[in-house]
């Protein structure tokens, strides 16, 4: 039997790595209570259109949600539709883009409009080898227009995604000696839920970008401390904060 490319099975994660059914569920039942008290409202999170959440995605790459919300508004102000990017000059797309700055993303962004316009009737193909096939589209972005807009239960890992299950699931030594990202993808992909992926996903990265950060981590209140394996083998993050990050 073939195995789709964006199917995870228990088998392709190591064993030092996956965690069982119950802390699988108990992680996700936990993260999603989390979520429904603390999410953010951020604007790309009351659509679904595709084009409206590629962009969203390239602007926040290496950039701070507070910069990228008024000017994601001003982009699809400007250009609402991938025809009216598509329609655009390279020159005029980098000048509205200023000043997020690492200028080669709008001219990916451009690249991306033609290529939709040209080759797949102005949408985004909902496939996750075509979607990467295109130039400014890797394997994280393509996961979360497939979750975010059409509603694959597929796994996205990013830099906070991985702060926060290497942390919950591995420890400081397991995730240390992780070479390669397969496993952590696999990680990610065990744990990503049938149902209500989309908030699962939008959870997770809310989790690592407001609680679970790089620097001062919540860890007095986290719901995830009791079976936080950095947590249970050092507890030191605890002692060195109040819990408000």
């Amino acid at each position: 039997m073939r195995v789709p490319a964006d199917s995870y099975t228990m088998a392709a994660v190591p064993p030092t790595v996956l965690p069982d059914s119950r802390a699988r569920s108990r992680f996700r039942r936990r993260l999603l209570h989390w979520y429904g008290r603390h999410r953010r409202d951020l604007p790309w999170r009351r659509t679904e259109d595709p084009y409206h959440i590629l962009v969203s995605e390239i602007m926040l790459q290496q950039t701070q949600v507070e910069r990228v919300v008024p000017k994601y508004q001003e982009f699809l102000d400007r250009y609402p539709t991938l025809e009216a990017l598509a329609g655009s000059t390279p020159e005029d797309v980098r000048r509205l883009w200023y000043p997020l700055g690492y200028n080669v993303r709008p001219l990916n962004l451009h690249g991306i409009a033609r290529e939709a316009v040209a080759s797949y009737g102005g949408r985004l193909p909902a496939d996750a080898a075509a979607l990467r096939g295109m130039r400014g589209i890797g394997r994280y972005t393509a996961g979360a227009v497939l979750c975010f807009a059409y509603g694959r239960a597929v796994p996205i890992v990013d830099t906070n995604v991985r702060r926060v299950l290497g942390r919950v699931f591995l420890g400081p030594r397991r995730l240390a000696a992780l070479r390669g990202q397969k496993a952590m993808w696999d990680l990610a992909g065990a744990l990503v839920p049938r149902r209500r992926s989309y908030d699962y996903n939008q959870a997770l990265m809310d989790f690592g970008a407001t609680w679970c950060t790089a620097r001062a981590p919540r860890c007095r209140p986290c719901p995830m401390k009791r079976f936080c394996a950095t947590y249970r083998m050092t507890g030191r993050t605890n002692r060195r904060t109040d819990g408000r990050a």
